[in-house]
């Protein structure tokens, strides 16, 4: 996906969706069709858990591991579900629970390196939980955005989702939720260096984790973790500069246990990246080289291009730990 085209789809997602309203007669109008398979808690209960169990493998193995099953599931049952007869309580949250899915497969194509094709699924993820009335799942939706074009070098585009998000979800009583965006909002301010914003929703995101409770919560922003949220802050400190509290809150992440071999992947190679920076080129091969053991079998661009920055890094670096790493980087195939 270009520059070109990413930016006015982008702005395009930001006028007609970002900021729209819930449609309030769009479950009214779903509930008075008729004909079609009754559809009931069941079916909702059975989307939220084929979506948990396809997104804990997806945080192990990779966005790209799998995808298709997510896809044939939207497809062969969800899409007759929707098409289907019930009640206007079990069409919310079907269609709620729909938007939940539909954001994991655009999190799975964009981890899969299919950023055109993410960023429709985040679209339509958006519009549904709009339909729905389910503001956690649109502010998710627009957080996704922002993290894709953080990723993809937009850093305008990127604020204007995480501070989309970030309103969006402002209300909500789930500090992780508060966290998540709030944190999204700072890493993008931190990237288009507006540091004073950055530092502010940092603050908010900080007091919003520890505020939250220990366990994680069912939706997707619930799950955002205390190590999750400590890895991000190292970002955004690196960001503006200061690389010792990015490497604290790095080191305190790691300590806090990641449970997903991705997540500790990437957080790996970022301590070796911060590491590096700081002139600690031993510290820098040894996060490295945990890195590269852990990314063996992980299907994923953000792992692939972790991998190749760890390359181009170690081009100047001897030694026999370096040439190790840099061994085992030259077998690992990228998707």
């Amino acid at each position: 996906m270009d520059r070109r085209t990413f930016l006015a789809s982008a702005a395009v997602t930001v006028a007609a969706t970002a900021f729209a309203p819930s449609d309030p007669d769009a479950i009214a109008r779903r509930v008075a069709r008729t004909g079609g398979v009754r559809v009931g808690a069941g079916e909702v209960a059975a989307i939220r858990t084929m979506t948990t169990a396809l997104g804990d493998t997806a945080s192990e193995l990779g966005g790209a591991h799998a995808r298709h099953l997510v896809v044939r599931y939207l497809v062969d049952d969800v899409g007759r579900w929707l098409d289907g007869t019930y009640t206007e309580a079990v069409g919310r949250e079907l269609v709620t629970a729909t938007a939940e899915l539909v954001h994991l497969a655009g999190w799975m194509a964009r981890d899969a390196g299919e950023n055109g094709v993410a960023q429709r699924y985040y679209l339509h993820s958006h519009r549904l939980a709009n339909e729905a009335g389910a503001p956690e799942v649109a502010a998710t939706s627009l957080r996704g955005l922002a993290d894709q074009a953080l990723d993809l070098g937009y850093t305008g585009m990127a604020l204007r989702f995480a501070d989309a998000a970030d309103h969006t979800g402002r209300h909500l009583g789930e500090p992780k939720a508060r966290a998540y965006y709030a944190m999204t909002h700072a890493r993008a301010a931190a990237a288009d260096s507006d540091f004073a914003t950055a530092r502010t929703r940092l603050s908010v995101a900080e007091g919003a984790m520890n505020r939250a409770a220990s366990s994680p919560g069912i939706s997707w922003a619930g799950h955002y973790s205390p190590g999750r949220w400590a890895h991000e802050a190292a970002l955004v400190h690196a960001r503006m500069g200061d690389m010792l509290a990015a490497e604290e809150h790095i080191d305190h992440a790691l300590s806090l246990g990641l449970d997903r071999r991705r997540t500790r992947a990437m957080v790996l190679a970022d301590l070796g990246n911060i590491r590096f920076r700081r002139e600690d080129v031993d510290g820098a091969v040894d996060a490295w080289t945990e890195f590269v053991g852990l990314a063996e079998g992980v299907h994923s661009t953000r792992i692939d291009r972790s991998a190749a920055d760890i390359a181009v890094r170690l081009g100047s670096v001897a030694g026999k730990p370096a040439d190790h790493v840099r061994e085992l980087l030259a077998q690992r195939s990228p998707i």
